[in-house]
Formats: structure tokens, sequence, C-alpha cells
């Protein structure tokens, strides 16, 4: 990856549409608040489950690297509930990022690193 960019330039008929990383990072914030069996996200990958993010924080939780080519990177540290499946949860949010930032930023999403940071009750 080169140097990070602050925005997605997408070149339109009569000028360029630019998406700043922030509206990508709250993409991703919501895609992962829809996913069923997420309590929240961490602000460190080794927080302890009493630090978890209130929903107005979450972004802080998340890093968005807008790679070459407008190719978009995605860390998330989470919490899952109890009585999840790791696996099926951190896959359920991989696809919700990808689907999202696709289909509303029209950007390529090379990877989705979920960091399942802890497990607590809903």
């Amino acid at each position: 990856m080169a140097e990070n960019k602050q925005y997605i330039t997408q070149p339109q008929m009569g000028g360029n549409v630019m998406i700043s990383e922030d509206v990508i990072s709250t993409i991703v914030a919501l895609a992962v608040a829809d996913v069923d069996g997420v309590v929240g996200l961490s602000v460190k990958p080794n927080a302890d489950v009493a630090e978890l993010v209130s929903k107005k924080a979450w972004g802080k939780s998340l890093k968005v690297v807008i790679g070459d080519d407008d190719v978009v990177y995605v860390d998330c540290n989470l919490i899952i509930g109890y009585g999840q499946s790791v696996v099926a949860v951190a896959k359920a949010v991989q696809e919700s990022v990808t689907g999202a930032l696709e289909s509303m930023a029209g950007v390529t999403v090379a990877s989705v690193n979920v960091n399942v940071c802890g497990i607590n009750r809903k």
C-alpha cells in the first residue's frame, strides 16, 4: 500500500465524486452495527470488556486505509455476544462491510480484518 489518502475520487461525466475517509468509516460502522451477534466495538484489540465503545464513538474502533487505486482496507475490533459463534459473526461482519462499501460507495474492498476482542452478554 502506498501513502494514505483522505478521499476516494470517482470520475463521473461532468466532474468527480469525492468520498471522504470519514464517510467510508461511517458506512463501515453502520454495517457492523447491523450484524446480529455484535455487541459493540472496542477501542483497543486487548481492551477489557468494560471498555465497550458507545455507538457514537464506533469510528474510533475502526481503521480504514485507502490504498493504491482507491482500494479500501478495513480493520475493526469488536465484542460479540455470549453464545454466538465467533467465526460466524466475524464472517457476517466481513460480508456486511464489503457489501455496504461496494454498493454505497462503489469501492473495491481488499480486506476486512475482524479482531474479536471479547465476549459480553447483551
